[in-house]
């Protein structure tokens, strides 16, 4: 099972409020003004009629910009979908090529900052950023609660790091985790149910909540930056990724290394999630995103593979090549963005487990490493079952068989960890949010 750092989801993911991609403001001065001059007597029927049928046609108006502008974007939420199975699909598999064909963290990265930026236009920063905190902290919280547990009654102990007084401050990053969150390494399993390793599959996936979190703080300063200089601030973190990769810049310690290296990587991904929401892309023209995005995504790929790109070894190993590869398929996916209100036909039938996984991403992007560790483990049992090890070895020796097992148990996950997520964004709590009658919506 891979764990490499830099490809353990998405998203986080944050669901978007009920208003669509591209709000439409309401027009000023548009109140009804007939029952008054009515009442007055100052003004002629002419003139009273012409007003009442203007003030039909704005009220009108409004009625189909909400109706245009009321629901969710469901291209948005396909490719969350896509971007959450592809990264557990991944950690099953541990194929180099997954991140090429769908790099779903720039992806997610994307995503979330194009809901920043909505919030952003409509209210305060500071209510923007502590509703966001409030929405990602809870789950890492329950996920504490239970691996920092475990990892305690398993021996994990201030002696871990060398010095008993690091070790509890950095017990503060699973409250709030500015840098990543600390965890035991090589503590003892339960023989037969859950591998040695666990606390490395619980704790590794936690680097995408620190770099979230810093996006989040972030993202009002980002986006005063975005208005005034579009295309330097979009591009500045890609030259941030170059100079850390040709050593043009020397950061002393790996964790303020990290938080840089992942800004580098995805922070172009954010920003071009929010200037899709401020319309900077809509400004270029067509043929410039098709002409040069295979351009940027061909030199990524070039330099992946020209820098051993293999198993064990991929994207999440270079960030550089991660950069450009993301940067480019995030602005393509963008640019082709068809802002579907509802499903095409052919995706109706997906509705339900789409709206699943949108609501609960966070919590399967939580959990689903463990899961999968956990199935491993129960998997490798199979092995002293004799006319299996016999007859159909490749039961036991391919992966594609656990995947089934592995998503009951993140089901399981979500029915008994995912409504924090409902706390958390202050809704009534909901075992399976799938979007039927009488479970409650999505939306937030």
């Amino acid at each position: 099972m891979s764990t490499h750092p830099t490809d353990t989801t998405a998203e986080l993911p944050e669901l978007p409020h009920a208003s669509a991609r591209t709000s439409v403001p309401e027009q000023q001065g548009c109140e009804p003004q007939g029952s008054e001059q009515q009442g007055s007597g100052q003004q002629g029927s002419g003139q009273q009629d012409a007003e009442n049928k203007g003030v039909e046609k704005t009220d009108a108006g409004k009625k189909g910009a909400a109706k245009k502008g009321g629901g969710r974007d469901r291209y948005f939420d396909l490719l969350r979908a896509i971007a959450l199975f592809r990264v557990v699909f991944y950690h099953l598999m541990g194929w180099a090529w997954l991140p090429v064909v769908f790099p779903s963290m720039g992806v997610m990265f994307a995503l979330a900052g194009n809901l920043m930026a909505r919030s952003l236009a409509r209210r305060p920063a500071l209510g923007v950023v502590r509703g966001r905190l409030r929405r990602l902290l809870p789950p890492l919280w329950l996920l504490g609660a239970v691996g920092v547990t475990g990892m305690l009654v398993a021996g994990w102990g201030p002696d871990e790091e060398g010095h008993p007084g690091w070790w509890w401050l950095h017990l503060a990053y699973w409250i709030l985790p500015l840098s990543d969150p600390p965890y035991g390494e090589g503590l003892p399993g339960v023989h037969g149910l859950i591998s040695s390793g666990w606390a490395g599959d619980l704790g590794v996936p936690l680097w995408y909540i620190r770099a979230y979190l810093w996006f989040v703080l972030l993202s009002p300063f980002l986006l005063r930056a975005l208005r005034r200089l579009p295309w330097p601030t979009i591009l500045a973190p890609l030259a941030l990724s170059a100079t850390l990769e040709f050593g043009a810049l020397s950061v002393p310690g790996w964790r303020l290394e990290a938080q840089l290296s992942d800004f580098g990587a995805f922070g172009a991904c954010w920003l071009l999630g929010m200037a899709h929401q401020e319309g900077v892309l809509r400004r270029l023209p067509r043929y410039v995103v098709p002409s040069l995005a295979p351009a940027v995504a061909g030199i990524g790929l070039w330099y992946a593979l020209t820098h051993d790109l293999r198993e064990g070894h991929d994207l999440d190993d270079m960030p550089f090549a991660q950069s450009l590869w993301s940067f480019a398929a995030v602005l393509l996916l963008l640019h082709l963005s068809p802002s579907w209100s509802e499903w095409p036909a052919g995706l109706r039938r997906w509705d339900r487990l789409i709206t699943l996984l949108n609501s609960r991403a966070v919590t399967i992007y939580l959990w689903h490493n463990v899961c999968i560790g956990v199935v491993e483990a129960l998997w490798d049992r199979l092995w002293g079952i004799s006319w299996l090890e016999t007859d159909a070895p490749w039961v036991l020796e391919s992966p594609w068989p656990q995947l089934p097992a592995i998503w009951l148990l993140t089901a399981a996950c979500v029915i008994c960890f995912g409504w924090v997520e409902d706390l958390a964004a202050r809704r009534r709590p909901r075992l399976w949010p799938d979007g039927r009658a009488g479970t409650g919506t999505h939306r937030s």
